[in-house]
């Protein structure tokens, strides 16, 4: 196992979309996942249900939490005083003058609002579509006398239901007895059954969800109020709201500079009458507004807010916004071969017969030791040993047949009939039930089948081995491409198998990532996502078994998945409904997205700004210093006309810009250096020239309604 390479550069990813990486993958029921259908961004009731909730955002102690919006609003409050004290004294020029710049300035917090609103209503609906799937269920409780009936709200942790055929799962629990199909679809939206079963790591079952086949005995995790899916909604509600430490670190910023202009602006008022060019509070609270970064302190909540909810649509519950940013910034992915890189059924591709021994009769004794194992490897040498040799599977339910299952100590399984023991298993297990040593041309042959990344099985037959079966996990197609394309972003991937090393490696080299972690256990899993972070590194791991949970609560993006067991989602930070190990590709890209939307609006808000002082400085000065006409370089048409062209911009930008901040800037897997280069060009060259040419088109308009409104 190689140790992490220094990793330069974070960029985002895009790679191939029609590949099966991106795809949700199928899971072991056959079944795909699927985003959850998303609203339309102009959806008729979220647009209304936005408006009016811009209107109650207008509350002071709303906006205490964004100290931009919260300056623009008293500064509007300021303006609309000035302006009614205008009409009281009959003063009209003025009044229309001022009551046009407090009519532009409400608009610009409320457009804020709005953005804010609108990401927020989509969350809600996520809330109120899973609020939807609680119903009051009725319960059958296992006493000490037999099963009684009570109310699901009655139940209480470590109480055990009986849930049969067509019957709702009363409460979050996990499955002590039997196994059964379950629908999970109003959970997760998709409509396909899993398995449930107790014991291993489909022993969760979730409040809400109905049993399809048979009956189960669930043991209750959680009390009223505490399930999964109350804390889905209560995070969906609250959680969206909260700031992550790269948000509170840009509003403070945002914060610092609205305190410093707003200093600035205060010293403009002396100045202004020292030389006899007086500025009325109106022009000085324009002047404000048009130099604190108004655009990006009206989007910076809706950026985040947007960011989580794209990963509900994905089907994933983020479990603090901290948890998406760290996604952002992973630059080390720990994923599992099994299931994520691979296809996860190991099927039987070969025969390579012993020294000595006839292809056809290895073909025998592994059909005859595979005959009972239901798993997909076994059945795959069934199928495979009466395809090569036309065996047909032989009746083996007679009184002298033993068949031995396997087990994680012995490591093999096999059969015993009419005084033969046929085993199949692990090389070393083998080797040592038959007490030989293997010789050189089955030796070479089990380092061969390990080396070319598949999975060696030695059948013997009492004290004789017969030779080698090959077992292959097919790498899911694509996923290479995708590993490349987080590579060029400076994400380094690193597979978990519980192969040997030997194996591991060569799968490594056939899927294309850059390290691995061979016969991985909870403790060296735990070890080695330590390790990683203490070298400075960000980690995102996925995991749905309780061997997991030690590494999945070190890592710094842990996604647990819905199937998983409750160790697992409780150490994870984000849980993934439709169990889709790949996901967590998609989750990186989203944070990423955040980080890039995020700096590419601030280098817009700010950029955007100059051409504001172009424009307001120049008509505040321009009577007492007329060489000020030279900075007119947009020739506005007089002060007045200048100065509420920039506030009726530094309005419009914002609603603008809302479908980019709900959707985020698209990007490619690319480096650091080549991202900001990018947003220069685009969003800081962008936002230079696009001002410059709104605030004149917005000058000649409001020219023109005021030469029409004249000649009336």
């Amino acid at each position: 196992m190689t140790q992490p390479d220094p990793i330069a550069g974070l960029g985002s990813t895009d790679g191939p979309l029609e590949d099966a990486a991106r795809a949700p993958a199928a899971d072991a029921g056959g079944r795909q996942g699927r985003k959850r259908g998303g609203m339309g961004m102009w959806d008729r009731d979220l647009v209304r249900r936005s408006l009016g909730e811009s209107l109650r955002k207008l509350d002071p102690r709303a906006l205490t939490h964004n100290p931009v919006m919260f300056v623009v609003e008293v500064g509007s409050v300021f303006t609309t005083a000035d302006a009614l004290r205008y009409l009281a004294s009959g003063r009209m020029g003025l009044f229309s003058f001022t009551g046009q710049i407090a009519i532009w300035l409400w608009l610009t917090v409320l457009f804020a609002n709005f953005a804010e609103a609108m990401a927020e209503g989509r969350g809600q609906a996520h809330a109120d579509e899973l609020r939807r799937t609680r119903t009051e269920t009725e319960a059958r409780r296992v006493t000490a006398t037999g099963i009684e009936r009570v109310s699901a709200t009655q139940l209480q942790k470590g109480d055990v239901v009986v849930v049969t055929a067509g019957e709702v799962i009363p409460g979050d629990g996990e499955v002590v007895e039997g196994i059964a199909s379950v629908d999970e679809s109003a959970i997760t939206g998709e409509s396909a059954p899993v398995i449930r079963e107790s014991g291993g790591d489909r022993s969760a079952v979730t409040g809400g969800t109905t049993v399809l086949s048979d009956e189960i005995r669930v043991r209750i995790t959680a009390g009223r109020g505490e399930s999964f899916l109350d804390r889905m909604i209560t995070l969906i509600e609250a959680g969206v709201r909260q700031k992550t430490p790269n948000e509170i670190a840009l509003a403070l910023l945002l914060a610092g500079l609205t305190l410093i202009f707003l200093v600035v602006v205060v010293t403009v008022a002396p100045f202004s009458t020292y030389s006899h060019a007086t500025v009325s509070v109106t022009v000085l609270i324009a002047l404000l507004v048009a130099l604190i970064p108004t655009t990006i302190g009206g989007l910076l909540s809706a950026i985040g807010i947007s960011g989580m909810n794209r990963l509900l649509e994905r089907n994933v519950l983020a479990l603090s916004g901290r948890a998406v940013e760290a996604a952002g910034d992973v630059n080390v992915i720990m994923l599992d071969k099994t299931g994520t890189l691979t296809m996860g059924a190991r099927q039987a591709t070969a025969f390579v017969p012993a020294p000595g021994v006839e292809e056809r009769r290895l073909a025998q004794a592994a059909q005859l030791s595979s005959l009972a194992d239901e798993t997909p490897e076994g059945r795959s040498i069934v199928v495979l040993a009466r395809e090569r040799f036309d065996l047909e599977e032989q009746a083996l339910d007679g009184p002298g047949v033993e068949f031995v299952p396997f087990s994680a100590q012995t490591r093999m399984s096999g059969v015993d009939l009419d005084g033969r023991r046929v085993r199949k298993g692990a090389a070393d297990s083998i080797a040592r039930w038959a007490g030989v040593d293997l010789d050189a041309g089955t030796a070479s042959a089990v380092d061969r089948v390990a080396r070319g990344g598949s999975t060696p099985l030695l059948v013997a037959e009492d004290g004789e081995i017969l030779g080698v079966v090959e077992l292959k996990d097919v790498v899911k197609p694509g996923i290479k491409e995708r590993l490349d394309s987080l590579r060029a972003a400076g994400i380094k991937t690193v597979m978990i198998t519980g192969d040997n090393p030997v194996t591991a490696a060569a799968i490594a080299q056939e899927v294309g990532v850059d390290d691995f972690l061979a016969e991985a256990t909870p403790e060296r899993k735990m070890e080695y996502v330590k390790a990683v972070r203490a070298d400075g590194y960000m980690v995102g791991m996925v995991g749905d078994g309780t061997n997991d949970a030690p590494a999945l609560a070190n890592a710094d993006v842990a996604v647990a998945m819905n199937t998983g067991t409750m160790a697992a989602r409780e150490a994870g930070n984000m849980i993934d409904l439709d169990s889709n190990p790949t996901k967590l590709i998609e989750i990186v890209e989203v944070g990423k997205q955040i980080l890039i939307t995020r700096g590419a609006l601030t280098t817009f808000s700010v950029v955007n700004d100059v051409a504001k002082y172009f424009a307001i400085i120049p008509a505040m000065f321009v009577v007492a210093y007329p060489g000020l006409k030279a900075l007119n370089v947009m020739r506005l048409t007089s002060p007045e006309t200048a100065i509420l062209s920039a506030i009726i911009f530094n309005a419009l930008v914002i609603p603008a810009l809302i479908p980019l901040a709900l959707r985020g800037v698209r990007y490619h897997a690319t480096s650091a250096a080549s991202i900001l280069r990018k947003n220069l060009l685009i969003y800081g060259l962008g936002g230079l020239v696009v001002p410059f040419a709104g605030i004149k088109l917005i000058d000649l308009v409001v020219t023109a309604l005021h030469l029409v409104s004249t000649a009336r």
